[in-house]
């Protein structure tokens, strides 16, 4: 674990032909290729798979429980339907996720597994709970907190000192390095589609660390070791195992 989160601190390199050693592999909410998404199953198959580290998302339950959920809606991911934020937490409880998993807590992901996480927060209101089991449980060296939006990273830095951030952008310009700075972010998490050498660069002179996402393939693959990044999401893992994507 100390070797892992150290890792998160230090930006790194990539040779051209094979991802360098010390390249972050994340788990897309968990690994959502191969398992259901954001469930405690995904969760432990990514860290059983070698995975460096696990995405997630956050949001808060109507009771105000901090769920592991990516859609303000229910219908996707579940067999349940409308919004997360109508449902109780024992409500929830009660929805198939997908193979007979249940929606988890973010509390019962940090006891299943003992990975790295990216926590992705929906807004202020998850920023402020997600604060809370950060403190109480001394989790800034293992959680990196990531969102869209600005205003959450602001908070979860004002709530939490020495919390790492990082801004996620999907479409985006050569502005996302400015908003990020501004947000006091370390990190930006980028659609790969959009990455551009111009964007890299300018990252690289602001000092933050890069993290391509979704990478799924092996154009994508190519361009994720042409423009040296730190780090790629996947939804599948087989980019830490060979080097290359396969499935």
């Amino acid at each position: 674990m100390p070797d892992r989160a150290a890792r998160l601190r230090h930006p790194s390199a990539v040779d051209g032909s094979e991802l360098a050693l010390n390249f972050l592999t994340i788990g897309h909410r968990g690994i959502m290729g191969v398992e259901p998404e954001n469930t405690l199953r995904s969760f432990v198959a990514a860290e059983q798979a070698g995975l460096d580290m696990i995405e997630l998302d956050l949001r808060l339950s109507g009771d105000g429980a901090l769920v592991v959920m990516h859609d303000a809606d229910l219908d996707r991911t579940t067999d349940g339907t409308g919004p997360v934020a109508d449902r109780t937490l024992a409500e929830l409880r009660e929805l198939d996720a997908g193979l007979g998993e249940r929606v988890p807590l973010f509390e019962e992901v940090l006891d299943a597994v003992g990975l790295p996480l990216q926590a992705e927060i929906k807004d202020v209101a998850a920023a402020r709970a997600l604060a809370e089991v950060m403190l109480r449980r001394e989790l800034t060296a293992r959680v990196e907190v990531s969102s869209f939006h600005e205003d959450a990273i602001t908070e979860i830095t004002r709530l939490v000192p020495g919390a790492r951030t990082a801004l996620i952008a999907g479409r985006y310009g050569t502005d996302v390095v400015g908003r990020a700075v501004r947000a006091g972010a370390a990190t930006v998490c980028l659609d790969i589609r959009r990455l551009t050498l111009e964007i890299v660069e300018r990252a690289r002179k602001a000092d933050l660390r890069i993290i391509a996402w979704v990478v799924n393939t092996q154009d994508h693959l190519r361009l994720v070791r042409a423009l040296q990044l730190d780090g790629a999401t996947t939804d599948y893992p087989q980019i830490k195992l060979t080097g290359r994507f396969t499935a």
